[in-house]
């Protein structure tokens, strides 16, 4: 009896028995419904390959493949004095910087690099919207301001990809005062006659839009990207009329003179390396990244 209760028994349990399936395999696409398989939705840029929806990026992930070989050096940010107004709503502002970085592995909502890309020299940033809904705190603040400074010192054009609900209320005014000491920093760019090109990702919002994400010398944006200040809603409710279709969306917003492009994520590298390289006067660049073709011989030589 022991035997068939310790022995068959479970043996005959678990052949019939449901397996359990890890939750991190599928990714639904909220804009066709469809299950994503995670291994290829990554392969893809985080892109459903059945209705071509922008799913989020993360900074490491997008760096990944904007920087050759995924190769790149992270820039060192100051650190932002932490809970400067002691906030705190159902839970203290410290409290939710330790979810948040606990949750996405990052010191706070901006990661900047420097590398190539496409054999040209660099510096990124990219706003992370897991962290805190990509809010602008002092963090974000540093962070675009050490960017600038990098690429003035290494001469460098700046690249920054915007994922933001806006301003980061825990830190009340001192926030909004990253609008212009970022407005600075491109400044500071524009003085040394560096490129500065933003690339605007779903979602790019209020102080953010503001300030920073929309003052680069060329504007590109991912396809149906959220992109304004305040919200549609809001908008309607003070006008008191309905809004277009597609009003605060990516090719609304190229139709209507706002932005220069709306370019396709696996196609984004590629456009930025041709618009660096000409801005910055540099050669075009290869196609394939191949050797330089070597110097026919001779008839002297072969002889």
């Amino acid at each position: 009896m022991n035997w068939i209760s310790n022995y068959v028994r479970p043996t005959i349990n678990s052949l019939f028995s449901r397996r359990e399936v890890p939750d991190n395999l599928w990714t639904k696409c909220p804009e066709c419904g469809t299950m994503l398989f995670h291994r290829e939705l990554k392969e893809n840029l985080n892109v459903c390959n059945i209705c071509e929806h922008h799913l989020r990026l993360i900074p490491r992930e997008r760096f990944d493949d904007l920087f050759d070989g995924g190769i790149y050096t992270e820039v060192d940010v100051p650190e932002a004095v932490v809970d400067p107004l002691a906030f705190k709503d159902q839970k203290k502002y410290p409290e939710r910087l330790k979810i948040a970085q606990k949750n996405t592995n990052e010191k706070d909502a901006m990661l900047v690099a420097e590398g190539e890309m496409g054999r040209t020299p660099i510096v990124a940033a990219a706003q992370d919207f897991s962290f805190m809904g990509g809010s602008m705190g002092m963090y974000v603040g540093n962070a675009i301001i050490a960017a600038a400074e990098r690429a003035v010192k290494l001469k460098r054009p700046l690249i920054l990809f915007s994922a933001a609900g806006g301003a980061r209320m825990q830190e009340g005014i001192l926030s909004l005062m990253q609008m212009p000491r970022t407005t600075v920093a491109v400044q500071m760019l524009r003085e040394a006659k560096l490129p500065y090109i933003v690339v605007l990702t779903h979602p790019t919002t209020g102080g953010v839009t503001a300030s920073y994400a929309m003052l680069g010398d060329v504007q590109i944006a991912e396809p149906n990207a959220l992109i304004g200040f305040a919200g549609s809603r809001v908008i309607e409710q003070t006008i008191g009329e309905k809004l277009p279709e597609g009003f605060q969306r990516s090719e609304y917003l190229l139709d209507h003179g706002v932005l220069d492009r709306v370019t396709h994520r696996k196609h984004i590298k590629k456009e930025l390396v041709t618009i660096v390289r000409m801005l910055m006067g540099m050669s075009p660049p290869v196609a394939g990244d191949l050797p330089k073709p070597s110097e026919p011989k001779s008839e002297e030589t072969t002889k």
